[in-house]
């Protein structure tokens, strides 16, 4: 049977995701870092040392696998805005993955300004084709697949048919101030494989950001810290709103990627609710002195 019949199956049976997708857990690979942050000169550079220092991308795509890759395209703004993720980065990960002998890599997001003009002016449109990775369309319901998740907030979502049928998935967020959920990092990035946002701020945002975890977690997360919005997000005002930091963080465990994250903002981990509600649903380490992390400067 052909994977997306079998999930159709699935699903139209009543089997959960988080069922057909079980965590692969947070096992410790030996003498490899939980975490590496990372400051350096461009995010390309940041990246190809971060990855040597997590064993490679071979540890996380498999060669034949297909990848889906959720970078931040929501915003018609240019790299500068820091709206969204750098297009350098992007076009890094498709290009470590492929080398690692991944079949497709697609790169998607559900925009919230229209997805044409913001592939264009982030300038990720031209960075996905220009690295080899395919832009898979996110702006039609047709793309997404009804999912029963049985969280504490949210029962059920339109998920993008990309997230559940690739065999790896990477989530690529831009670091930034949030004016409902505090921040925008890995977890609040995954509202794009949506296609209802309105339902998470009816049902309460940072209960249902938390409970999307139940569907499926990224195998590794890269938090794009090299422009910072700290006001006025998620989409910035003015250039005032951006820090230039220069810095990244990798780690294949989402809630310590977005707790080390939320420190470079100067905001308290433990005051952030979706944070510390999906840390204690099992799905990833808030306390970051139990982790071994590498910090490299380049």
């Amino acid at each position: 049977m052909e994977r997306r019949e079998f999930l159709k199956k699935s699903l139209a049976l009543g089997i959960g995701a988080g069922a057909l997708f079980l965590p692969r857990g947070l096992a410790r690979a030996a003498d490899l870092p939980d975490l590496v942050a990372l400051k350096g000169p461009s995010p390309a550079a940041m990246f190809d040392r971060g990855m040597k220092a997590l064993g490679g991308m071979e540890r996380f795509v498999r060669p034949g696998q297909t990848v889906a890759l959720k970078p931040n395209i929501s915003w018609d703004v240019d790299a500068q805005g820091a709206a969204n993720t750098q297009p350098e980065l992007v076009a890094r990960i498709v290009e470590h993955c492929l080398a690692a002998g991944a079949k497709r890599v697609y790169v998607f997001d559900h925009s919230i300004e229209y997805w044409e003009s913001s592939l264009d002016a982030s300038g990720i449109g031209a960075a996905i084709k220009a690295s080899g990775g395919l832009y898979a369309p996110a702006d039609e319901a047709g793309y997404y697949q009804r999912v029963d998740i049985k969280g504490s907030t949210l029962g059920a979502a339109q998920v993008h048919e990309t997230l559940m049928e690739s065999d790896v998935f990477i989530d690529a967020p831009v670091l930034k101030h949030h004016g409902g959920a505090g921040v925008s990092i890995a977890m609040k990035n995954l509202m794009g494989c949506v296609w209802d946002r309105r339902a998470y701020h009816a049902r309460g945002l940072q209960a249902c950001v938390a409970d999307f975890l139940r569907v499926r977690r990224p195998d590794l997360c890269v938090v794009d810290a090299y422009r910072v919005i700290t006001r006025h997000g998620p989409r910035g005002g003015s250039p005032n709103d951006v820090a230039e930091m220069r810095a990244q963080i990798i780690s294949p465990d989402i809630v310590a990627a977005d707790t080390a994250a939320t420190k470079m903002l100067g905001r308290d981990p433990a005051g952030v609710e979706h944070i510390t509600l999906a840390a204690k649903a099992g799905f990833g380490e808030m306390d970051l002195a139990k982790l071994k992390i590498e910090r490299i400067v380049l």
